[in-house]
């Protein structure tokens, strides 16, 4: 488990088995959530890297809105 401190002016440094595990880069932006006691960190993805993820989908198998239920 690895641990980080709040500075005072409320920033976390993100350790570096973390951070190149994650292949977190400086800059890299953050949606922060709170649930319950603990505070979740999602980082939000470039939309260069998410870049050839739809590849191969055929919207033609997909159904209607009106036809899903």
């Amino acid at each position: 488990m690895q641990t980080a401190t709040l500075s005072s002016k409320y920033q976390l440094a993100i350790p570096k088995a973390i951070r190149e595990q994650m292949n977190l880069q400086a800059g890299q932006q953050f949606t922060v959530l709170a649930k319950g006691n603990t505070i979740e960190l999602v980082p939000i993805r470039s939309l260069q890297s998410m870049r050839g993820l739809l590849k191969g989908a055929n919207p033609a198998d997909y159904r209607d809105r009106q036809d899903r239920f």
